[in-house]
């Protein structure tokens, strides 16, 4: 492992220097890898080891969701079966439906978890909260995981443009003696930028937090505020549209993804580096009481025991329509549409 230094702090990394692809596929040569959903990880996570040479199935149910796999070049019978058959053949089962979803199906899973088999996770929900989920896997079988950070979207774009996605990786039982290794193995064949260490409880809990926060929740929040604002003093929709997502999105934080905020902030004019540098410690006094509230929200299991609860209920995806509905219809996001059609395109 590498030694890296965070802000002052060293922490430890898998890297593909010292961890390369060829070590990977020799971890993993004798192993079946069988993706079990094709929804939101598992198609960037499989092609992906599929065009790294990995030995890898896909076990879904006949639909829609099949349909895709076979447009992506999966073949029934070969390397696209359904989920009981792909459960049978694959020695590394790679778990990767909604935590939801893999409540239901955990009896067929737990089933099929035969001696020296592998249990493979992109999220720690399920074990962590076994309580509320029963997901208790057998003595004799690894389990492990690795969660990229970011949507099985950006893990496929990212291999497709020859660059990573980092994850982080965790072990949970080591039955066989080589579940680490196998775990960063997958890692790397999934497409790892690098690779950091963690354990099923932290993954979940700050992957939640993020979700919730920074990720998803505080950023609709704190767009939607400042549009309305904007609107409210008689902005037209394109501006306040414009100078609340479209400017961030496309110019500044590509800076900052690329050299860091104080070089983000070197790069905008002194006006706005002035304004900028006055206003982000209201903005942090402001938001952290909201976020030491979440926080503890997700680690009272408040929130894992909410997602349950909600997620499984029979009417969950008409409900979930509704509540997309109200911000795919919003006047923010309808602007968002029109600005969108507007970009030029790249020559």
């Amino acid at each position: 492992m590498a030694t890296i230094n965070f802000g002052g702090t060293e922490e430890q990394v898998v890297t593909r220097d010292e961890f390369p692809l060829s070590k990977a596929l020799d971890v993993l040569q004798d192993q079946t890898i069988a993706v079990i959903g094709y929804g939101v990880q598992g198609p960037g996570q499989g092609l992906n080891m599929r065009d790294n040479g990995f030995n890898v199935i896909v076990g879904q149910r006949k639909g829609r969701t099949w349909d895709k796999a076979v447009a992506d070049g999966w073949v029934p019978g070969e390397t696209l079966f359904e989920i009981e058959e792909a459960l049978e053949k694959g020695t590394i089962i790679c778990f990767l439906l909604s935590d939801a979803a893999q409540i239901e199906l955990w009896p067929t899973v737990k089933k099929h978890l035969t001696a020296g088999k592998s249990l493979y996770f992109s999220h720690g929900f399920g074990v962590t909260y076994k309580d509320q989920t029963s997901i208790v896997p057998p003595a004799e079988v690894d389990v492990f995981l690795v969660a990229p950070k970011g949507s099985g979207t950006s893990l496929r774009r990212l291999f497709v443009e020859g660059k990573g996605l980092n994850s982080s990786f965790a072990v949970y039982q080591d039955a066989s003696g080589h579940a680490r290794e196998k775990c960063i193995a997958m890692g790397i064949g999934v497409g790892s930028g690098y690779l950091f260490e963690t354990d099923f409880y932290r993954e979940v809990t700050s992957d939640l937090t993020g979700e919730r926060g920074t990720l998803m929740g505080c950023i609709q929040g704190i767009f939607a505020a400042q549009y309305e604002v904007l609107r409210a003093n008689g902005h037209s929709p394109s501006e306040a549209f414009n100078e609340t997502v479209e400017e961030l999105t496309q110019s500044l934080m590509p800076l900052v993804a690329e050299n860091g905020m104080d070089w983000m902030y070197a790069n905008c004019s002194t006006t706005a580096q002035r304004g900028a540098l006055d206003w982000w410690k209201p903005f942090r006094d402001a938001t952290k009481p909201v976020f030491e509230q979440l926080y503890n929200s997700v680690k009272s299991g408040e929130q894992a025991n909410i997602s349950i609860t909600r997620n499984s209920q029979p009417d969950y995806r008409e409900k979930l329509e509704v509540e997309l509905a109200e911000l795919r219809d919003s006047e923010m996001w309808q602007a968002g549409a029109a600005v969108r059609s507007l970009r030029p395109e790249r020559g």
